[in-house]
């Protein structure tokens, strides 16, 4: 069975595979049943290595053990393997959840807080500053700014990002909105994310900027993270994000942004 290199790394992406389980698993797939060494040889993976792997696709939901001598393998319907890989990632998340929920009353955390406060004493808060890629660590990144915000929040971003933005940061602008965090966001406003500028609306002031295209976070005035590339034309997991503590700096953009804030349509 000749499979190329280029479908197994794929396969290897998509079900968080390594390189042995794909090969045997594809093996399995092309025989429909099989021994663990017959399953060696034609996906030529060592057989002492074999029966780890097996054990472990079985774990995870791909294949079936056969009852019988010899003990032999079933491969299960790869819609099947979907719904199942589906399901258990769901149950790993919320036990993941679970153990990371209970930290927050245990010892572990004060003592990971105390390092990190003893270290971060030497930091000059210029330093404090990095790069991030991906989308998704972006917008982490960002929700993390918006929980630490004492007085100001402003976010400007594009049409689509308004819309994407609404399920992953608005649960934090509501506990900001009741800190007495001032929030306010500029975005295009077209008819597409017209609905989602009014539910912004109801925890923060909202502008409609028209034209204008930009993609950056002021935090109190200190705090500024802005993205490097134009949604539109970069994959979201090439997105890169430039976060900067730097009053200096931050508060000079906030009070220009003061006066362009003027010149927006105001949402209501």
């Amino acid at each position: 069975m000749i499979v190329k290199e280029e479908f197994l790394s794929r396969l290897r992406k998509i079900f968080d595979l390594n390189l042995y389980e794909v090969k045997v698993w594809t093996a399995l797939l092309s025989r429909g049943t099989s021994t663990a060494g017959e399953l060696s040889s034609i996906s030529d993976v060592p057989r002492s290595r074999t029966y780890d792997i097996l054990e472990s696709l079985e774990k995870k939901g791909f294949i079936v053990m056969k009852l019988g001598k010899p003990i032999k393998f079933v491969a299960l319907k790869p819609e099947e393997v979907v719904e199942r890989v589906k399901k258990n990632l769901v149950v790993d998340a919320r036990e993941k959840s679970k153990r990371l929920e209970k930290l927050k009353g245990e010892e572990v955390l004060d003592e990971l807080s105390a390092i990190f406060s003893d270290g971060i004493k030497f930091i000059e808060p210029t330093d404090l500053s990095g790069s991030l890629k991906g989308r998704q660590n972006i917008y982490n990144h960002l929700d993390m700014l918006i929980r630490d915000a004492q007085k100001t929040i402003t976010l400007v971003t594009t049409a689509d990002g308004l819309s994407r933005k609404l399920e992953v940061l608005l649960p934090s602008l509501e506990k900001a909105k009741k800190r007495g965090v001032r929030i306010r966001v500029a975005a295009p406003i077209t008819a597409e994310n017209k609905n989602v500028a009014k539910d912004f609306a109801k925890v923060c002031e909202i502008r409609n900027v028209g034209d204008l295209r930009a993609r950056f976070m002021l935090i109190d005035g200190e705090q500024l993270m802005f993205m490097l590339l134009n949604d539109d034309e970069v994959h979201p997991s090439y997105d890169v994000g430039v976060w900067l503590n730097t009053e200096f700096f931050a508060s000079a953009l906030e009070q220009m942004f003061e006066i362009a804030w003027k010149s927006f349509k105001a949402i209501k």
